[in-house]
């Protein structure tokens, strides 16, 4: 008995090394049957194969496995759903309750096969989805000319870190003449209390003080015009319109788009209203100078046979015609 056992379980050992593949985590508990493993995991990977093609971090172990699903293959039977999913190889209750492994191990093998198939197909379509995504992206940002609106900032960026840096550079500079000018005022200090000559030392001063002034207006100049082309950069990129700005336009103008639709729609109604009326009056018009006609001839031939005659025959004749009318013309829409 010791030696079927044995047997049994080195034969069952790859049945449960397929199932542990997909992800049936009991496969391997030794606190469970090997028959109840062998059934739980054929119900897993029947409800995963019925799921779709699950993925390998989506697929349920034996916890998480629903009730329903756990009830519905136990009412139909693992035999009875192999059978629906059209599985080539047949499987008896008492083949799994027995441990047949021969009959057990390609019915596992085509189940792991269908998974393993199935999980393919799904990585294959998150491939595509996610392909069309970035084609649908790169159109979007072509039609709204966003890519040349990123260019054009990149750029101010660029001259603004450029000015920057020159403005960086430029401050040293100032530091450094601002020190040759104390070092000036100190050996001028020096000169007067050494007490030479007051009038060339105001010459010196003058001299001394005219070139450092010359070069301090220079660079006033240059740091403000510097400092408006700095603004000038900045005022361009806050003109730049942020990305949840151009939304907001493209809503607008599919607001603004709509609202002209419906203005257009009504004009052509109105034009359309217009038109009816203006027949309707042309006729009432016609109608009231035939009636007109009529009354001023019907006392004149109402007085003779001839002219009683004339008259029918006039009435025949203007009946035939506004038929006529009737029949050619459109029915008027108001």
């Amino acid at each position: 008995m010791a030696e079927f056992q044995s047997e049994s379980t080195s034969s069952l050992d790859p049945i449960l090394d397929l199932l542990l593949s997909v992800g049936y985590a009991d496969a391997r508990k030794t606190d469970i049957s090997a028959s109840k493993r062998l059934s739980g995991g054929l119900a897993w990977c029947v409800a995963a194969v019925n799921s779709d093609g699950p993925r390998f971090d989506e697929v349920p172990d034996d916890e998480t496995l629903t009730q329903q699903e756990e009830i519905e293959i136990g009412k139909q039977g693992i035999e009875e759903s192999l059978r629906s999913m059209g599985c080539p190889h047949s499987l008896e209750d008492y083949q799994i309750e027995t441990l047949d492994c021969n009959a057990i191990f390609p019915v596992v093998q085509w189940l792991v096969n269908r998974i393993r198939l199935s999980l393919s197909d799904d990585e294959n379509q998150q491939e595509l989805n996610v392909m069309n995504q970035l084609k649908l992206l790169r159109e979007r940002i072509d039609k709204e000319g966003a890519s040349i609106a990123v260019q054009k900032l990149i750029s101010l960026m660029e001259s603004l870190k450029h000015l920057e840096r020159q403005e960086s550079e430029f401050q040293p500079n100032c530091n450094v003449t601002r020190l040759e000018l104390q070092a000036e005022v100190i050996e001028l200090e020096g000169r007067i209390a050494s007490g030479c000559d007051r009038k060339s030392l105001s010459h010196s001063l003058n001299q001394s003080f005219i070139e450092p002034l010359e070069k301090l207006n220079s660079a006033k100049r240059e740091l403000a015009a510097r400092y408006r082309a700095i603004v000038a950069v900045k005022r361009q990129l806050d003109d730049v319109p942020s990305q949840s700005e151009l939304i907001q336009y493209e809503r607008r103008f599919s607001e603004l788009y709509v609202h002209i639709q419906e203005k257009l729609r009504q004009t052509r109604k109105c034009y359309g209203t217009y038109n009816a009326l203006l027949e309707i009056k042309e006729l009432m018009l016609k109608e009231t100078s035939l009636l007109n006609s009529i009354s001023s001839q019907f006392q004149d031939a109402i007085t003779s046979t001839a002219g009683r005659m004339k008259l029918i025959d006039s009435m025949e004749g203007i009946v035939k015609s506004s038929q006529q009318v009737i029949v050619i013309s459109p029915p008027l829409q108001l």
